[in-house]
C-alpha cells in the first residue's frame, strides 16, 4: 500500500445548512432563544459525534462526548468569538476531550506509531498539495481503523480532522491549538506512520496464511 493510494478519494462535500446561520443562531442563544440551542444541536450534533467517534472508535462514548461538548458550548455561550466558525469552536472541545478520554485509557499494546512523540521543530511549510484522502472509504475499513488507533493523539486527531472530516489545514490548526506548520508536519509524521503500521499488519498477516499445497497438477510433469 503506497501513500498515493491512501490518497485517491475525495472527501464528500456535505450539503449547505437552510435557514440562519451559525453566528445568527449563536446570537439568538445569548439572547435566551433556546430554539436557536436546538437548531445548533440538530445541526451539529451528529458531525461531532463522528469526529469523537473516528478518535475512540466507541459510539457509546463518542456521543457522550458529543454531548459534554454541547454542554460547555451551552455554558460558554457569551464567549464566542465570532471571528471564527462555530464548527471550528465545537470541534476543538470535542476533539480535546476525545485526547483526554484516550490518555485516561492508554492501550496496553505498544507500537512503533504509538510511541513516536512529536518533534519541537520549525519546519517550514511543505510544498504540494494538501492530502485529501478519505479513510474510511478504503477497501480494508477494519484494518484502517486499526492503523489510526495505533497512532499518538496528536497524530490521530488532525489524521481524522483532515483526512476523515476533509477541514482545512489552518482551521485543523485553530482547533487542536497548533501552528500551521505544525499541523502540516504531523500529518506528514502521521501518514508515514500510518503506512508503516499498515506494512507491519501486512507482514502479519503474510505470515499467518497457510503455505501453498505443494506439488504440480501439470499432466506433463506426470511420469
Amino acid at each position: 500500500m503506497s501513500e498515493k493510494s491512501v490518497s485517491q478519494v475525495p472527501v464528500p462535500l456535505e450539503a449547505p445548512f437552510v435557514g440562519p446561520s451559525d453566528h445568527d443562531l449563536i446570537r439568538g442563544a445569548q439572547r435566551g432563544e433556546e430554539r436557536a440551542f436546538e437548531e445548533l444541536l440538530r445541526r451539529h450534533e451528529e458531525r461531532a459525534v463522528r469526529v469523537a467517534q473516528a478518535l475512540i472508535a466507541n459510539r457509546e462514548d463518542a456521543r457522550d462526548l458529543a454531548q459534554e461538548a454541547f454542554l460547555r458550548v451551552f455554558r460558554n455561550l457569551e464567549r464566542f468569538d465570532f471571528e471564527h466558525e462555530f464548527t471550528t469552536w465545537l470541534y476543538r472541545i470535542v476533539t480535546n476531550l476525545a485526547i483526554d478520554h484516550l490518555r485516561k485509557r492508554r492501550p496496553a499494546v505498544s507500537t512503533t506509531a504509538e510511541q513516536e512523540e512529536e518533534a519541537d521543530l520549525d519546519l517550514a511549510d511543505p510544498e504540494g498539495p494538501a492530502p485529501s484522502a478519505n479513510l474510511e472509504q478504503l477497501e480494508t475499513a477494519e484494518r484502517v481503523r486499526a492503523c489510526i488507533d495505533r497512532l499518538a493523539p496528536h497524530f490521530r486527531s488532525v489524521m481524522i480532522l483532515r483526512e476523515l472530516e476533509g477541514l482545512p489545514c489552518l482551521e485543523i490548526a485553530r482547533i487542536v491549538g497548533a501552528t500551521h506548520v505544525t499541523v502540516r508536519w504531523r500529518l506528514h509524521r502521521g501518514r508515514k506512520l500510518f503506512l508503516e503500521e499498515w506494512e507491519r499488519m501486512e507482514s502479519e498477516r503474510d505470515r499467518k496464511r497457510p503455505p501453498e499445497p505443494s506439488g504440480s497438477n501439470n499432466p506433463a510433469e506426470t511420469p
